[in-house]
């Protein structure tokens, strides 16, 4: 047996130990428990035949990583770390809890409404499961509070599309979810941030891009509307910084109008003003916030996987490019724990039809 598979086989161990007794997934999208995980020993699948297990040649012919924006005198680089359990994508974006990376939902293994909770603890470099999320889905936003409960908010039951309204908190004291009141309107593929105690879902998609900014209260469990998004647009980029929403990027209705706009909400004036735009106009990608900077990586666009590493300087309002990432992926799990952006599964092709389980990290170091 070599190394690799040894190494995922411990780890698929202790994730399994970890989560205590699992269960089959049921038959529809309701998932109801965790799911033994078989052994896959490719870093890709395919969507709708299990017998494909190789990235076509053809993902060569889209992967784009030029960035306009000027080179970083730090350009960072790029290490390979555990794979997950495995090829994953459309999940949600992922969150931070407790100093490990949270992945839950998405397409694998030929299902688009995956109820995984994948959890990795980048100080062992390994990845456990967690408790299932009670309503498998994909492009389920996410965002954690308190370093205690983690929020899951909508998401689509097909591919891309047929968005539901249920809303879920994990709490990482009890490894237990609870449902939510859910959405004023159904949706997917959100912008979840929480900001002063409170639950903010901005953007995201219905049957098209939608600018809907919600704000759930957990203390009443009660949805009030805030200030839109100054344009509709879904897939985006999010983080928080100061006490203010940045949003950056996405696409409108789909990947072939995406956009590079970069948005900032301030709670206090239930405002939004327009920043420096992302260089490399994108949607699916990830965001991440290490050395006092904020950095996107990965996506997709029309013909186009991006891996561009483009960073934002929240002082000077403009973006500089690091090294890219090795393997361009969108649709992916991405978050920053300490000084290092790490960023895990996603398509690495345009669509759906293809996942990997490959999980790349960034430093400036």
């Amino acid at each position: 047996m070599n190394t690799t598979r040894r190494h995922f086989l411990g780890a698929l161990a202790a994730g399994i130990a970890a989560a205590g007794p699992v269960r089959a997934q049921h038959a529809g999208h309701h998932g109801a428990g965790p799911e033994a995980l078989p052994h896959h020993d490719s870093p890709y699948s395919h969507l709708t035949d299990p017998k494909i297990r190789d990235l076509p040649a053809a993902a060569a012919d889209v992967r784009f990583t030029a960035s306009s924006a000027p080179a970083a005198a730090r350009q960072g680089r790029w290490v390979a770390r555990a794979s997950l359990p495995i090829p994953r994508s459309e999940m949600a974006w992922a969150t931070v809890c407790r100093g490990r990376m949270h992945i839950v939902g998405g397409y694998g293994l030929q299902r688009v409404d995956r109820n995984y909770h994948h959890v990795y603890d980048p100080k062992a470099d390994r990845w456990q499961q967690a408790a299932a999320i009670p309503f498998g889905a994909n492009h389920i936003g996410v965002a954690t509070m308190d370093d205690r409960f983690l929020y899951a908010i909508g998401g689509f039951i097909e591919q891309n599309r047929a968005p539901h309204s249920q809303c879920h908190v994990w709490d990482a004291d009890t490894n237990q979810w609870r449902t939510l009141r859910p959405l004023p309107r159904p949706r997917g593929a959100i912008a979840v941030e929480v900001l002063a105690g409170r639950v903010h879902a901005i953007g995201g998609r219905d049957s098209r891009s939608v600018d809907w900014h919600d704000v759930y209260d957990p203390k009443t469990d009660r949805w009030e509307s805030a200030a839109p998004l100054p344009a509709q647009r879904d897939h985006t980029g999010h983080v928080v910084h100061e006490g203010r929403i940045h949003c950056i990027g996405g696409r409108m209705d789909n990947f072939h109008f995406n956009t590079g706009l970069h948005h900032v909400y301030d709670p206090r004036a239930d405002r939004w003003s327009e920043r420096a735009p992302l260089p490399t106009p994108r949607s699916g990608h990830g965001v991440g916030l290490i050395g006092g900077r904020l950095h996107v990586v990965g996506g997709e666009g029309t013909r186009r996987v991006f891996g561009q590493n483009e960073s934002y300087d929240f002082r000077a309002d403009r973006w500089e490019s690091h090294a890219p990432m090795p393997t361009p992926r969108h649709g992916l799990g991405a978050v920053a724990i300490g000084d290092t952006l790490y960023v895990a599964g996603g398509g690495p092709i345009v669509g759906g039809s293809i996942q990997s389980s490959i999980h790349e990290a960034f430093t400036l170091g």
